[in-house]
């Protein structure tokens, strides 16, 4: 009993030690809404506020966030699965500070590994993840049984939809199918390439109605991007356009930046990285 009793105190005082962390899943109904754009931006944004923040490209068989970059990735996480190389090194360097993880057209295999694959990826996960304040993963549009199980380990959700009837459609039937496995997942709203401030408010009040309506949940609405040529020419440069531009969508993105800092919306859910690696390895274990 003593044994175990100091056991236990070990472990509550290196805990104690650990950073506050916050996992974030980007994520959206459809393809084609702006959802890698705003992640890296959104990221290079927390950066520029003294965030520790490590970019984690999930976006399966289709990862670009080094394209927007205009980087070519030494490593990939792919590395990390065929050629053994440490989950450190796979970590590459960007603007502003930001660390990123380039995804791969074998990136599925995340939720396909053996038992002493999850035991190595979730130990050498843990040990990166101590080092950052947020780690954001940007998801592949529309939701598997595979990804959910990473959706479902996150402390938050952001949604990116655009005001398309599609986009919001497709928002919601993703947002349900997320809300049937875990009701208490915190979702925030971003309203992306709007045209005048009423068209995101209106986008939003039919998603957050419906939600209400047919979930019984309210939403949050982070924030609301209106559309710029000036984005097109930055993802043309292949550079973030929140480090270009003075425009709207920059001014817009920093802004929503600065609300959700000051707002600390749902400060009760940040975690540490071994509580949030335990709760991605029990899925990736349950699969």
């Amino acid at each position: 009993m003593k044994d175990q009793a100091e056991a236990l105190r070990r472990r509550l005082n290196n805990m104690s030690k650990l950073r506050k962390m916050k996992a974030l899943a980007v994520v959206s109904g459809k393809g084609g809404v702006g959802k890698s754009n705003f992640s890296l931006n959104f990221a290079i944004s927390l950066c520029r506020k003294g965030y520790k923040v490590l970019l984690f490209d999930m976006d399966v068989g289709m990862g670009n966030i080094d394209i927007l970059l205009g980087k070519s990735s030494k490593y990939t996480i792919v590395d990390f699965f065929d050629k053994k190389e440490s989950l450190n090194n796979v970590v590459m360097e960007g603007p502003e500070n930001l660390h990123y993880i380039a995804g791969g057209t074998g990136l599925n295999r995340l939720f396909k590994l053996d038992k002493d694959m999850i035991e190595k990826f979730t130990e050498e996960f843990s040990a990166v993840l101590n080092a950052y304040d947020y780690v954001i993963f940007d998801m592949g549009a529309g939701v598997t049984e595979e990804t959910l199980q990473l959706i479902l380990s996150v402390d938050e959700i952001i949604l990116v939809t655009t005001p398309e009837p599609t986009s919001i459609t497709d928002g919601y039937a993703m947002l349900k199918h997320i809300h049937m496995q875990n009701e208490k997942v915190p979702f925030l709203v971003v309203v992306n390439r709007t045209i005048e401030k009423k068209d995101g408010l209106s986008t939003f009040s039919r998603l957050n109605s419906v939600t209400k309506k047919f979930l019984g949940r309210e939403l949050k609405l982070l924030g609301m991007i209106p559309d710029d040529k000036s984005v097109r020419i930055a993802v043309a440069n292949q550079t973030p356009f929140v480090l270009t531009t003075k425009s709207l969508t920059s001014k817009a993105l920093v802004e929503l930046t600065e609300r959700y800092e000051q707002e600390n919306f749902n400060e009760m859910q940040s975690s540490n990285a071994i509580q949030f690696v335990s709760k991605l390895k029990r899925f990736l274990f349950e699969r």
